[in-house]
């Protein structure tokens, strides 16, 4: 359960309706199968004691007593590894509820009624909280309860009978609850999987929880209604599994308790505690084996119709927001660096489709080529090639005669391969740039993007400088599958050639003669962008960082490989600060932003001491 991660699952018995003597023993078959997996907490469906469709039996006496009987053995047969709710129904003071049991450790917990009533059989529960008597165990009886694990603190569920996003889900959740089980009784019908699960994706992105629904199936009347049982278990807005007809199998996964936190207290969700009861409990301590996927790019979907649907809104976003800066400042020209690789031909892309967009001439957009002494003839020439090819103007500046001369001014070595000899090459482009935009009443336009701005991979006051960053809110892998999108579906032929030249060109600064190439300065792009996403929108420790990491490019990185760039990247990220307080303008097309105006907001001078710590601790262990 280290790292919040709590393994949930969720099943449904093959019943006997009516038998719950039978029920019973289907019902712990499933409790031994998922405390052997090392299971938290077991959903299992609504009324599955006795069989949701008992209709009028639910009245007779024998069934009732039968099922208290169910009830005890369950519970006191709960192993203490793991929590388990289950549904039956409870004679109360001569009325019938449809309730939810939660046990563990041998032990009933609880009885959570359903808020509402669906069914002539049952009452709805009670507005006061009651205390009642079932065998040995005196609980309370109330839907206001709360769950709480002394040992994790993130692991706080409640218990919910009714629809998505009803009033009493609202109610657990602002009150702490991460994860709502919820027992079920749907009945199946065509499309119905694909309903449930977008309603459950809208409840937990609205309550930013994980929902754990069961349904019933199998042994079942099918009299009117059929039940196959549905079991999806779904976490701030996506489904993490499911299974349309679950017969006795049991579906898990984790449950990320420790970012549905995180989410809460960024959107400033207040937690009242007020109405509800909580009861703690138990849970022996372990690292929770992760089985759940974890995507190597985060930041797009892994579906190939939604990601191009992405890459599509991000480059309409870039352009939107430099058309508006255009409109704004009346600029009539834009003024880029064009090195021929990804970064820069992003920014030419989006500066294209925000001329048109504009109805101005693309003759207006100018793409310099700054050759030195790293470019290769490779570079240039697709530089040259894309730029003439979308329509746009293109011009070649040789800036190696104006750099020798500030050499021979500050008394640098030409055949010292040192940062001065990087980064005077960095601030003559930029200073070439900045001075054409004057000249020609135009915007000089950023190419640095989100990964180089957390890396700090960029020569402050050089390349880290433009008058509008329009890549800023773009990591390097997104830079990349948006170019692709552009090369596969909106380029000529001959515009698509080129790109994918440049996509298949190592990254690279080109400063220094030779091959220089950037991923084996300062790590592979694909880490550092994983790294970058849940160390700043789940706000994940290093350890829990590099545990995703792991798990995610199994057989990709070796466990020393990306302990090695996580190191690098907590590093740079802190040291790099300085860069990001100043940068310019640019928008946010992600989730995540790293603009000191309200995005991002980190002293320069924080201290990595206590992530390098922690990590390296986890590391020993």
């Amino acid at each position: 359960m280290k790292h919040g991660f709590i393994k949930i699952a969720s099943a449904t018995p093959i019943i006997n309706l009516a038998d719950c003597s039978y029920n019973t023993s289907k019902i712990l078959n499933l409790v031994t199968q998922a405390s052997e997996s090392g299971i938290h907490l077991l959903v299992l469906p609504e009324l599955c004691v006795t069989g949701c469709t008992c209709g009028d039996l639910f009245y007779q006496q024998s069934l009732l007593e039968k099922t208290r009987e169910s009830v005890l053995k369950i519970a006191k047969e709960t192993p203490k590894n793991m929590v388990l709710v289950f549904g039956a129904p409870l004679e109360v003071n001569s009325k019938i509820y449809d309730c939810s049991f939660v046990s563990c450790a041998g032990k009933l917990l609880a009885v959570v009624p359903k808020a509402t009533k669906t069914s002539r059989h049952f009452t709805s529960a009670p507005e006061e909280d009651l205390q009642i008597q079932i065998g040995d165990f005196s609980v309370p009886f109330s839907k206001s309860i709360l769950f709480s694990c002394n040992q994790v603190s993130s692991f706080i569920f409640g218990c919910d009978l009714d629809s998505p996003l009803s009033e009493n889900a609202f109610s657990l959740t602002e009150n702490g609850a991460t994860i709502i089980a919820r027992p079920a009784s749907s009945p199946s019908r065509a499309g119905e999987l694909t309903t449930l699960t977008s309603m459950l994706n809208a409840e937990t992105s609205r309550l930013k929880c994980c929902t754990i629904y069961s349904s019933c199936g199998d042994g079942e009347s099918t009299t009117d209604l059929v039940y196959t049982g549905y079991s999806i278990i779904s976490e701030n807005g996506k489904c993490l599994t499911s299974i349309s007809e679950n017969e006795d199998e049991v579906i898990i996964t984790e449950a990320d308790t420790q970012a549905l936190v995180h989410d809460r207290r960024r959107e400033n969700l207040e937690e009242i505690r007020e109405g509800v009861q909580i009861i703690s409990f138990d849970l022996e301590m372990g690292e929770t084996e992760l089985t759940r996927h974890v995507s190597t790019s985060p930041f797009l979907s892994e579906d190939p119709t939604e990601r191009d649907k992405e890459c599509s809104e991000i480059l309409a976003l870039q352009a939107r927001a430099l058309r508006r800066r255009f409109e704004h400042t009346k600029s009539k020209t834009a003024i880029l660096g064009i090195s021929g690789g990804l970064d820069s031909t992003l920014a030419l892309l989006a500066t294209v489709e925000a001329f048109e967009k504009m109805g101005m001439s693309k003759k207006n957009i100018f793409g310099i080529s700054m050759p030195c002494f790293g470019t290769t003839q490779r570079t240039k020439s697709n530089a040259q090639a894309l730029t003439e090819s979308l329509g746009c103007s293109f011009a070649e500046i040789n800036i190696t005669e104006a750099v020798r001369a500030h050499f021979r001014d500050i008394q640098q070595s030409e055949t010292d391969y040192n940062t001065t000899f990087e980064n005077a090459q960095a601030r003559e482009r930029t200073q070439v740039l900045m001075d054409l935009a004057n000249k020609y009443n135009g915007l000089v336009i950023g190419t640095g993007d989100l990964s180089e701005l957390a890396l700090g991979w960029a020569t402050y006051n050089g390349d880290h400088m433009a008058m509008y960053g329009v890549n800023a809110g773009v990591p390097k892998t997104v830079a990349r599958s948006v170019v692709s999108y552009y090369a596969t579906y909106l380029a000529s032929q001959e515009t698509a050639s080129t790109l994918q030249s440049i996509l298949d060109t190592p990254i690279s600064p080109e400063l220094i003669p030779g091959k220089q190439e950037t991923e084996n300065i300062v790590g592979p792009y694909e880490l550092h962008d994983f790294f970058i996403y849940h160390t700043l929108r789940f706000g994940s420790s290093p350890s829990k960082t590099y545990r995703l990491a792991l798990h995610a490019f199994d057989g990709e990185y070796s466990s020393e490989t990306i302990a090695f760039w996580l190191k690098t990247f907590i590093r740079r990220f802190f040291s790099q600060q300085y860069k990001r307080s100043c940068m310019p303008d640019g928008p946010k097309v992600l989730e995540l932003s790293l603009s000191p105006r309200g995005a991002w907001q980190m002293p320069s001078d924080s201290s990595s001491t206590v992530w390098l710590k922690e990590l390296e601790d986890y590391l020993a262990e």
